[in-house]
C-alpha cells in the first residue's frame, strides 16, 4: 500500500468516525440524506474518499444506500429497534455470564480506568465524549469474555445501534444513569456476583430503545 493510499484510508476512517458521531448525537437524523458533494466540501476531500467512509457506515448498518439518492441515515422501525435490543440482550448477557470473576485486581483496575473518562465526560455533559467513553468502557469489561466470536458479535451490534443512541444519550439523567450502572457492573464483577453482573448489563440497554421507539412514534 502506499503512503498516498494509507492517507486516503485515514481520511475515510476518520470521516466515517465524525459522521458516526453526528449520526449518534443527533447531528444527522434518521432519513437525512448524506450527499457526496455536500461531504467533499465539508471535509475537504476527494470523492472516493468519501464514499470509503460511506461504504465503512454502512457495513455497520447505521446507513441505507437509496438508488438514484445515495446514502441516508437508517430510520429503523418499532419492530426493528424490538429485535436489535432483543439479540443485543442475549449477546450481552451471555458473554457476562462467560466472564471469568471474581475479577483479579488489574482487571478491576483497569475497568476503573476505562470508566473515568465517562464519569469526566458526564460530569461535564459533554456528550459526544460520553459517547466515546461509554464505547471504550463496554469493549474493555466485554473484552473479559473468553469467547472471542461472542465478542466480535457484540461489537457489531453494539454498532448497528448507532443510529438508535441519539435519543437518549443527551438526557443528563440517562447519562447518571448509565455511569451508575458502570459503577455497579465494576464492583459486581470485583466481587463475584454474577447474577448481578448479567442483570445489570440487561438493564442497561432499554433507556436508548424507549427513547428511539417514543421518538419513532411522535408525528
Amino acid at each position: 500500500m502506499t503512503e498516498a493510499h494509507m492517507i486516503e484510508d485515514t481520511d475515510a476512517e476518520t470521516i466515517s468516525r465524525q459522521l458516526e458521531e453526528d449520526i449518534v448525537l443527533g447531528r444527522i437524523l434518521p432519513r437525512e440524506r448524506l450527499p457526496e458533494d455536500g461531504l467533499m466540501a465539508r471535509f475537504g476531500v476527494k470523492r472516493h474518499v468519501v464514499r470509503r467512509a460511506l461504504q465503512q457506515l454502512a457495513a455497520t448498518g447505521v446507513l441505507d444506500h437509496v438508488p438514484n439518492k445515495g446514502a441516508q441515515v437508517r430510520a429503523f422501525s418499532p419492530d426493528e429497534v424490538r429485535e436489535l435490543y432483543a439479540l443485543r440482550d442475549l449477546l450481552e448477557t451471555a458473554a457476562a455470564a462467560l466472564i471469568p470473576l471474581p475479577l483479579p485486581e488489574a482487571e478491576v483496575a483497569a475497568l476503573r480506568a476505562a470508566q473515568a473518562p465517562h464519569d469526566a465526560a458526564v460530569a461535564a455533559g459533554d456528550a459526544a465524549a460520553v459517547f466515546r467513553a461509554n464505547l471504550a468502557f463496554h469493549r474493555q469489561l466485554f473484552a473479559l469474555c473468553p469467547n472471542r466470536f461472542l465478542v466480535e458479535a457484540v461489537e457489531a451490534a453494539s454498532a448497528r445501534a448507532h443510529g438508535i443512541r441519539f435519543a437518549a444519550l443527551c438526557d443528563p439523567a440517562a447519562m447518571e444513569q448509565a455511569r451508575g450502572d458502570h459503577h455497579a457492573m465494576i464492583a459486581a464483577a470485583a466481587e463475584g456476583r454474577r447474577d448481578d453482573l448479567v442483570r445489570l448489563c440487561r438493564d442497561h440497554l432499554p433507556a436508548s430503545r424507549a427513547a428511539y421507539l417514543a421518538y419513532a412514534v411522535t408525528p
